[in-house]
């Protein structure tokens, strides 16, 4: 699957050292997914890392264009023993 990329997205990617891989393979099978509670054009993909010790990686994904583009990146704490 081809992803997008925001420079937001990027930049977080980076600092937080959230490797392309792990994106990529949140998106495509994701542990968990459901909408934004923020934006209407937007999902949440969540899925376990384990080399961080299993914690919950979300990418908020833009599914209304072509390619799918990512917005952002993080480790979810509330997703903490839910997924």
């Amino acid at each position: 699957m081809r992803l997008e990329f925001t420079r937001h997205a990027l930049q977080v990617m980076e600092e937080g050292r959230f490797p392309n891989e792990w994106v990529a393979q949140a998106v495509a099978e994701p542990a968990m997914r459901e909408p934004d509670p923020y934006d209407t054009e937007l999902e949440r993909f969540f899925r376990n890392v384990p080399e961080r010790g299993s914690r919950a990686l979300c990418v908020v994904v833009n599914t209304r264009v072509a390619p799918w583009r990512v917005i952002s990146v993080f480790f979810d704490r509330g997703m903490r023993g839910r997924l």
